[in-house]
């Protein structure tokens, strides 16, 4: 399956446990591939599958960032 990156600015992170919880709860979602989440940079990368409805998994990955109190952004 083919599969494309996505690049999302998180903000409220405070430390690298606020970007490990991030990438712990997307990598649960059905759709992602893989995230990498860096406090630093205050973005998140994430890699989905090509289905039928990439766009509910974008939309997926920004309910589960504010969920967890945070604000995401799409930006690619």
């Amino acid at each position: 399956m083919s599969t494309a990156i996505h690049t999302f600015r998180i903000q409220g992170m405070h430390c690298a446990s606020c970007a490990l919880l991030i990438d712990d709860t997307l990598a649960d979602l059905p759709g992602v591939r893989s995230t990498q989440t860096s406090m630093k940079q205050s973005r998140s990368i994430v890699e989905l599958d090509l289905g039928p409805t990439p766009a509910d998994v974008i939309a997926d990955v920004m309910a589960a960032v504010t969920e967890l109190g945070y604000t995401a952004h799409h930006v690619s």
